[in-house]
């Protein structure tokens, strides 16, 4: 399965929990995750997406780790099956947090 197949399942996966997958773009910065997830209330997640053969570069394993040591909370995640975990476990929060809505949901 392509990269950008298992980035479409993680975006279209969280939203149906409420939460937001925004693409991470960081001019300058190159090896920044993919996506930060976004749900309620106040979680903030980092997401690399690979394919399931897939590797992290020495600078992602840089950025990743510059991150980690500020306290943030960062995944990797390999293929659709690391998707559906991740996905899991975005559900039991979605179960123990409202859900907020915005115009245009």
């Amino acid at each position: 399965m392509k990269e950008s197949t298992i980035e479409k399942k993680l975006v279209y996966g969280v939203r149906n929990f409420g939460w937001r997958a925004l693409k991470f773009i960081s001019p300058g910065n190159d090896g920044v995750p993919d996506r930060i997830v976004l749900g309620p209330p106040g979680h903030v997640i980092f997401v690399e997406l690979k394919t399931d053969v897939g590797k992290l570069t020495r600078l992602q394993e840089i950025q990743i780790g510059r991150l980690r040591k500020l306290g943030m909370d960062v995944r990797v995640l390999y293929g659709a099956k690391g998707v559906d975990e991740f996905l899991q476990e975005v559900a039991g929060y979605a179960l123990r947090a409202p859900r907020l809505s915005a115009p245009g949901d």
